[in-house]
């Protein structure tokens, strides 16, 4: 419009100094579209399951190749990370956890637990043969 004021754009990503709390939310969002794909990778097996053993067979082949180890244990983390910090919104949720040094901390917790529990998970995976 000509005649409009130009008015200030809203501050972003490349304005707002990065902290782990940002990283945080932008992660959550991030991981719940990983669950999405996770949701249609299950239902890509379970298409596979019902279709016979060669489909089944070949299904798990494309999973248990390197690049699909990569992808699962992606979403292994995403799973235990949109979990960890679907908590810190429940205690949100209760109007607790919002001073900054705790918020920081649930935050850091949040992506280590989620670390460590795919790590865990997958070292017992192969531990056990399943991987």
């Amino acid at each position: 419009m000509a005649g409009a004021p130009e008015r200030p754009l809203s501050p972003h990503l490349q304005v707002w100094r990065w902290h782990v709390t940002m990283a945080s939310s932008i992660f959550h969002r991030a991981t719940g579209v990983a669950l999405y794909v996770g949701a249609l990778i299950a239902a890509g097996w379970a298409v596979a399951l019902a279709s016979g053993p060669l489909s089944y067979n070949a299904y798990m082949n494309f999973l248990g190749n390197p690049l699909g180890k990569l992808v699962m244990f992606g979403l292994t983390v995403s799973i235990f990370f949109h979990l960890a910090n679907g908590v810190r919104h429940l205690i949100w949720d209760a109007g607790k956890g919002f001073d900054l040094k705790l918020a920081d901390a649930t935050a850091v917790a949040a992506f280590v637990f989620s670390i460590v529990a795919a790590v865990f998970i997958w070292v017992i995976g192969y531990m056990t043969g399943a991987l």
